[in-house]
């Protein structure tokens, strides 16, 4: 099967030098030609190329904008789309775009799962993503031996736009669990705790989450983590499931945490930087905190 690859920056390039690792080549397109490079991929001339010289393509872009202007724009995926082919969309994007696009695909005879992801840049370096996949399950059955490459854990959630309607029920969770961890580590701070301490017993205690347990030790010794999801691109995810919530007709109830942490984190300069620095602009509100200062 041959692999085409859009979209190589932080996340996508780590997963195709995951693919290339493996002995498989890779036909990639990115708008900064050396992502390509960077990613041991072969530079197609563009998108349209690109799926001609592939069987299967993933995409991972950084939302339902980009995604929409990869497949349905001009001499895109779409185009150039023809029976066989399978389109995996790895981005977190809206489930309502997903499925227009699986409609629009399957009408030409291709086929298009939608796979979030988890785990971060860490789990992608190692080929040990978490995969949550809406789609038809033989279609998954299909692309798995190059989802395999790169992913742990592939999970079959259900129909076109599951997969993506899972990841952001996940990254709501993840985005709230890593605000509210933050403001607790800076009220520590402030309070003159020793954090590690604190860390042992929140990770011992009913506060335990994935951020007291794989983000805050690391944090407040001054490794941030950096390769992961930026500020900007986690408040994008939680608008999205606020979006999502509203059309459900469920109470989001709190989403304002996040939202607002978030928010903020962006408007104080740290839009581009990995989302763990939620705590330092937290800290910034909170008269100029930093968890590695001493006292």
């Amino acid at each position: 099967m041959r692999i085409g690859f859009a979209g190589l920056g932080n996340m996508g390039g780590r997963m195709s030098a995951c693919i290339v690792r493996a002995g498989r080549s890779v036909l990639g397109y990115d708008v900064l030609p050396s992502n390509i490079s960077n990613a041991g991929a072969k530079a197609a001339a563009n998108i349209g190329e690109m799926v001609d010289g592939s069987d299967i393509v993933l995409l991972s872009l950084p939302d339902s904008h980009v995604v929409e202007a990869v497949v349905l724009g001009d001499d895109g995926v779409l185009a150039h789309a023809r029976p066989g082919l399978i389109v995996v969309d790895l981005s977190t994007a809206a489930p309502d775009s997903t499925t227009r696009i699986h409609r629009l695909l399957t009408e030409k005879g291709a086929s298009y799962l939608d796979a979030g992801i988890s785990g971060g840049a860490a789990a992608a370096e190692k080929g040990a993503l978490t995969l949550m996949v809406g789609g038809e399950a033989d279609v998954l059955d299909r692309a798995r031996p190059v989802l395999d490459l790169f992913a742990a854990q592939v999970f079959h959630c259900g129909p076109s736009g599951a997969g993506h309607t899972v990841k952001l029920l996940n990254n709501f969770l993840n985005a709230t669990a890593l605000s509210a961890t933050a403001e607790v580590m800076v009220a520590g701070k402030k309070a003159g705790l020793d954090l590690d301490v604190l860390l042992a017993v929140l990770n011992a205690s009913s506060g335990v989450n994935f951020a007291t347990l794989n983000r805050f030790p690391k944090i407040v010794h001054g490794d941030y983590l950096k390769g992961g999801l930026t500020n900007s691109l986690m408040l994008k995810d939680v608008n999205l499931y606020v979006a999502l919530a509203a059309k459900l007709g469920v109470a989001s109830l709190n989403a304002a945490g996040p939202v607002a942490a978030f928010g903020a984190a962006r408007a104080l300069g740290y839009a581009d930087e990995i989302s763990n620095t939620v705590v330092d602009a937290i800290g910034d509100l909170s008269g100029g905190v930093r968890l590695q200062e001493k006292p």
